[in-house]
């Protein structure tokens, strides 16, 4: 049986962020599965933060998405760091984090939804994390992070309501991975529990997104399949 066994037979899945580690594994995954892939990244040529250049990409796509998962995010970096203490936040941090994890994957969705194929089952996805839930924030700490990926399940959220008017058999979901071990988690999975592969979670979630229906959409599902509250 195939991995997307309730979508459209051989289905056209778009990665946004296929050269990150978890957005290449989804890529090589779904492509091994027999579907359709067109991965976007900088080494393609597609540049997230430039309109310019996702407009160029839309229309070079061979067809539309029946699936569109969106990986990009930043945690860390070159003078950049999680906060763990009210005095470290800092403006240009925030902006920073608020651009790359929840401006960049809104504004791409937001340019996909109208071109996704009508009348039956398409998703977009977007890679959140449960730090992003507010109910769910009982340790504080990674002030920026946890904004920026909340700001992206609101959006998530917001659109899901008006495309259920639009198109209701269309799904949008925001996804927790898990801790998946790649550049971006590393230098924090100290003490982690359970740690993933970026082949074992990219299995998780497409699992998640084949099992999923319009009832869900515009929620945050973990790799489990089980609902985060906002």
């Amino acid at each position: 049986m195939p991995l997307l066994s309730s979508f459209a037979a051989q289905p056209h899945a778009l990665i946004v962020g296929a050269g990150g580690g978890l957005g290449r594994a989804l890529a090589d995954l779904l492509e091994g599965d027999g579907a359709r892939v067109t991965r976007w990244s900088r080494s393609t040529g597609v540049d997230p933060a430039d309109p310019a250049s996702i407009a160029a990409a839309i229309t070079a796509l061979p067809a539309p998405p029946d699936l569109a998962i969106i990986t990009n995010g930043v945690l860390h970096g070159p003078g950049l760091a999680p906060e763990k203490a009210n005095s470290q936040l800092d403006a240009a941090t925030l902006a920073q984090l608020l651009a790359i994890n929840t401006i960049q994957p809104a504004t791409i969705a937001a340019r996909l939804l109208p071109i996704m194929p009508k009348g039956r089952k398409t998703v977009l996805a977007v890679l959140s994390a449960r730090v992003g839930s507010i109910a769910d924030n009982r340790l504080g700490g990674w002030h920026s992070y946890r904004a920026s990926k909340a700001a992206l399940n609101q959006l998530i959220r917001t659109m899901a309501i008006e495309q259920a008017r639009r198109s209701p058999d269309q799904i949008l979901l925001a996804l927790h991975p898990g801790t998946v071990d790649t550049g971006l988690s590393r230098p924090f999975q100290s003490g982690v529990k359970t740690l993933f592969s970026a082949h074992e979670s990219a299995r998780h979630l497409i699992g998640v997104i084949d099992a999923a229906t319009p009832a869900q959409s515009g929620l945050l599902i973990d790799w489990q399949g089980q609902v985060i509250p906002f």
